[in-house]
């Protein structure tokens, strides 16, 4: 009975914390929102939809094989694309997702074929496009035996509202954090609580933000 009751008040800590500091798997649940569908574009092999991935068909893209393997193996995804992202357009049809989601994933395109790689998700996409992206150029090497992991460009909180997108900050205060999200100031324990509470700010001053979270709801014709 105790550890029932432990479990309980611990999931519901868990809960409180992330609707309190924003966390970005919270951020992006409320985004996609009543989707029944969602295409996954350059998902990894750890999508942050695998919170709540189970309550809608989901679909994963990648063009790096061991990323698809080790997705496949966890289940976050209904089933897997191995291509291009760029080639998306030649997948999958107008309007068969309700929403289509790049998380982590534009900022390693060049500014030309982020343009297009977002042009394609909103004609993939019913209802919603969704973006995760860090503010501003954020250098980065590639790492994991995937070249694929650099950065070649980065993406502003003004360019993404002129596209038509609502922006949240995520993460906290941007001069907290560096490569890979990580605490870069020392002592990192304490750094790491100030970039938590940050986030009260950041959330809605999304130009001071770390990274950013970017919703474009598509209007019905």
């Amino acid at each position: 009975m105790i550890k029932r009751i432990l479990k309980i008040v611990k999931q519901n800590l868990n809960l409180f914390y992330r609707q309190v500091f924003g966390k970005y798997r919270y951020e992006l649940e409320q985004a996609v929102g009543e989707s029944k569908s969602l295409l996954d574009v350059g998902c990894g092999r750890k999508s942050p939809i695998l919170g709540f991935s189970k309550r809608l068909y989901c679909v994963g893209v990648d063009a790096f094989a061991p990323s698809i393997e080790q997705s496949r193996a966890a289940g976050i995804h209904d089933d897997y694309r191995q291509c291009d992202v760029l080639e998306i357009d030649e997948q999958f049809e107008t309007n068969s997702f309700d929403c289509v989601v790049a998380s982590d994933l534009i900022e390693h395109l060049t500014p030309e074929e982020g343009l297009s790689l977002l042009a394609k998700m909103e004609d993939i996409a019913r209802h919603k496009v969704i973006v995760f992206t860090p503010n501003g150029f954020l250098p980065q090497e590639a790492y994991g035996n995937n070249p694929s992991q650099v950065h070649k460009s980065g993406w502003e909180v003004d360019q993404m509202r002129r596209m038509g997108f609502e922006v949240i900050g995520i993460n906290g205060l941007k001069h907290i954090r560096g490569e890979k999200s990580k605490v870069v100031r020392r002592p990192v324990w304490f750094w790491r609580i100030v970039s938590d509470f940050s986030q009260f700010y950041a959330r809605n001053h999304p130009e001071k933000a770390f990274q950013l979270l970017c919703v474009k709801t598509k209007k019905s014709p």
